[in-house]
Order: C-alpha cells, then structure tokens, then sequence
C-alpha cells in the first residue's frame, strides 16, 4: 500500500510537470503572439507597376516598425489575378491564418460585400485600399476603412500641369496652331472610380482654364502599357496628323503612347501626361518624353497603411493622429512632376 502511495505520488507529480510546462508553452505562445502582427494583403493584379511600389514601400515600413517597436511584422501578399472568387478564396485563406488585419486591393469593387461578410463573423479588420469600395459597403462596419488617392484633385492637378504649359507655350500642347487642341484618352478601367474622375476633371479643368479642347477619340486600356501602345497604334494610323495630346489615366498608359509613337518613328512632338509618379513616369519626365505626371505620396501611403494595420491589431481601432475624412477614408496627397525648362520639380509649390 505503502508502495502505491509513493507510485501515485510520482505519477501526480509528473503530471504536473506536464501542466506547468504546457502552462509555460501557452504564455509564451500568447507571448509571441502578442509581439506579432500578421497582415493578409491581396491585389488584384500584382503586375501592376503602381502597386508594386506601393508594395515595396510597405515592406521598408513594416521593417522600420518592427525595429522601432519591437513587434515582428509579417506581411503575406497575394495576387488574386484579376479573379474575385480567387480574391474571396485568399481572404478565406488570410481568417484561417488568423490574419490580424487583411488589406484587400479589390479586383470588382461593387463585390466588396462577401468579404466584409466574412471579416465581420471572425471581427476582423479591413483595410481597402486603390480600389475603392461603394460607399453603402464600406459604411456597413466600424472596423471598416480606405486609403487612396483623391481622384478629383488628381484630375484637376493633371488639368492645370496641362493649361500651365498651354499658357507659357501654346505650341507644347496645339502643334498646328490652329487654337484648338486636338486630344486622345487612355482611360485605366471601364467603371473604375478612379478612371471616371480623373478623366473627368483632367478635361474639366482644361476647359476651365480657357483652353480649347477637341476630343479625337478615347479607349479602355486597363491601367496597362501594352494595351495602351496597341491602342495609340491604332490611333497614329486613324489620326496621323490630328492627335496633339495625350492624357492618360495613369503612367504605364503614357509610356505605352510614348512606345507606339517611338516604334512608327513619329518626330511631332506630341504631348504625353500621366498619373502616378512611378519611376518609368519620373524618368520620361527627366528624359522630355512626357510633358508631367501627378505624383502620389507613396511614403505617406505605405506609411498610414502600416500604421493603421498595426493600431487595429492592437486596438481595434483607427491612430487618433490620422486624419480620416468621415472616420472612414484616407486620402492621399498627390503633387505635380513637370519640366520646366529642363528641370524637374518634384514638390508643389
């Protein structure tokens, strides 16, 4: 009996051992959970050349977080390919990691609605960004936000970037000289906000300035380079001698013009613009191909994404010091890149 007291006593006391290390294991699991933080960010095409650099900033500022904090930063990218049941999957994907925040960059922005669904059954944070969600989707929640550029005011930047040229030199923008400016558009996506408002107000303001404007044509290229140079192609030949201007949504469509105008040997100084200030853009600015682009803070971008990611993580909430219009959007400033005589200026005055 005596024998089984001290064999009991040894088996209770193995045991808690095992509980004492299992407690130990759980703290320090709960421990390193605590000093993490995992972001889920899909895009809807990963080949895009805006997105990548918004990307690459993201990465430098997680870096830079997680040396100044402490806590480890794991960012897990996708590319939903332009599928938003692909997109639907991903998200599904980031909850059953236990993503603490998921960016989604959305491939149909009117679909938003069965991923807000799903973050909303595990209380999930959502961080839409560059595409941006319809107003009756993204009010549905608080835990519910934007970051992107303002439209608008990057069509009334390109606008003025243009009328300023027109201005100090006619002739940049009406090579004929017959008063009137002669232009083609390359819009980036059929239903895009983006696409619509900056197309919009870039004319609009134009218009505004006292410059008379022609439209000669337009088309869709999708936000895409060799889209854009395939329609230009089409457009040299219909307009060999008309088009005067052209205006893109976005600088990969710019430098695709410039490519159709570079490959038939073309030597009319037609004027090319853009939106966006990635490097190519900045380089065929430099380099006189294009008259300017509209510029976006990607620094200020990355920057808020990162620190709204890391504050509803570990808050549930949005940084008090982040200025978000209705508690919801984050608009990003945008400046004109232009060359004037020569030079180019990389900051509004």
């Amino acid at each position: 009996m005596k024998g089984y007291r001290y064999g009991m006593g040894a088996v209770l006391a193995i045991l808690a051992v095992f509980a004492l290390y299992s407690c130990f294991l759980k703290q320090g699991k709960e421990r390193e959970e605590a000093s993490q933080v995992r972001i889920g960010i899909t895009l809807y095409r990963e080949d895009d050349t805006f997105l990548n650099s918004i990307c690459r900033v993201l990465e430098e500022k997680a870096k830079e977080y997680e040396k100044n904090t402490g806590i480890r930063i794991i960012l897990d990218v996708v590319d939903a390919r332009e599928d938003q049941n692909t997109q639907n999957s991903q998200v599904d994907r980031f909850l059953t990691l236990g993503c603490d925040v998921i960016c989604v960059n959305m491939v149909d922005r009117s679909a938003a609605s069965v991923i807000i669904d799903k973050a909303m059954d595990q209380d999930v944070p959502v961080i839409f960004f560059n595409r941006e969600p319809v107003e009756e989707d993204i009010s549905r929640w608080e835990k519910l936000f934007y970051i992107g550029a303002d439209p608008k005011a990057e069509g009334i930047c390109q606008g003025n970037m243009m009328a300023d040229a027109y201005e100090k030199e006619p002739f940049v923008l009406d090579l004929d000289g017959d008063g009137k400016v002669s232009y083609v558009i390359l819009e980036g996506e059929r239903g895009h906000q983006d696409s619509q408002m900056r197309t919009e107000w870039a004319v609009q303001t134009l218009k505004d300035r006292g410059v008379d404007v022609e439209k000669l044509t337009g088309g869709i290229a999708n936000w895409q380079r060799s889209q854009a140079d395939a329609l230009m192609g089409q457009w040299l030949d219909q307009f060999p001698e008309q088009i005067e201007l052209v205006i893109g949504n976005n600088d990969d469509m710019a430098l695709g013009a410039i490519d159709a105008i570079r490959r038939l040997g073309l030597i009319r100084p037609i004027c090319v613009v853009g939106i966006d200030g990635v490097p190519a853009g900045l380089e065929a600015v430099q380099s006189s191909d294009m008259l300017g682009t509209v510029s976006i803070d990607r620094e200020a971008y990355g920057d808020t994404m990162i620190r709204m990611a890391l504050s509803l993580a570990q808050t549930g909430k949005a940084p008090e010091d982040i200025s978000l219009e209705k508690g919801v959007y984050f608009r990003c400033p945008s400046y004109p890149v232009v060359r004037p005589e020569g030079e180019i200026r990389t900051k509004a005055e």
